[in-house]
C-alpha cells in the first residue's frame, strides 16, 4: 500500500481509543497522536504525560510494549512506533495542555501587542478560562496578564536551567 493510499486521519481516529486505554492503565496521561510519513517510511508519533512526575523511559517503554501487538493489526502499512515524553521544551497545542502544564514557565509569542505593550515574554501559567483565555504571571515584572487564546502565535515551555 502507497502513502497514497493512507488517510492518516482515520488511522489516527482509529488508534487513538486503544491508545488512550493504554496510558489510562499506567495512569499516564496521552497529549498527542500522529501518523507521518517521513522519507518514505510511516511513523506512530504518540507523546505521552506523567502527572505525578517526570516522563521516564520506563513510562515509554511500558506503553511501547502494550500497544505494539495491538496496533500492528489495526495499521495496515508497515510502521515505526515512537513513544516519547512531551519534551522540555515542548509546543503547547491545546486547551488541556494549558490546563496539564499550569505552573509552568513558558515562552510566549503573540500575534499582536497586549495592553501592556508586550509582544513576547516568558512566564508562568497561572490558569486557563475557555472565555477569557491564559492568565500568565511575567518572569520579568511579576505582573499577571491575560491572553486571548486567539492572540498566541506560539507558546512553549521554556525550563530553566541552572549551572
Amino acid at each position: 500500500m502507497n502513502k497514497d493510499n493512507i488517510n492518516k486521519i482515520e488511522i489516527i481516529k482509529k488508534v487513538t481509543p486503544v491508545i488512550e486505554k493504554a496510558t489510562e492503565e499506567f495512569e499516564l496521561e496521552l497529549l498527542e497522536v500522529d501518523f507521518v510519513n517521513e522519507f518514505n517510511k510511516w511513523h506512530l508519533q504518540i507523546f505521552i504525560y506523567n502527572p505525578k512526575g517526570p516522563t521516564t523511559h520506563e513510562d515509554c517503554e511500558k506503553v511501547t510494549t502494550i500497544l505494539a501487538e495491538h496496533l500492528d493489526l489495526m495499521i495496515p502499512v508497515p510502521f515505526y512506533l515512537e513513544v516519547s515524553s512531551p519534551g522540555t521544551e515542548r509546543k503547547l497545542k491545546s486547551p488541556r495542555e494549558y490546563e496539564i502544564f499550569k505552573e509552568s514557565r513558558v515562552k510566549v509569542k503573540l500575534k499582536k501587542t497586549t495592553n501592556e505593550n508586550i509582544k513576547n515574554f516568558i512566564g508562568t501559567i497561572i490558569d486557563y478560562n475557555k472565555e477569557t483565555g491564559l492568565k500568565i504571571k511575567l518572569e520579568e515584572t511579576n505582573q499577571i496578564i491575560d491572553i486571548e487564546e486567539n492572540n498566541i502565535s506560539q507558546i512553549k515551555l521554556e525550563p530553566k536551567y541552572e549551572f
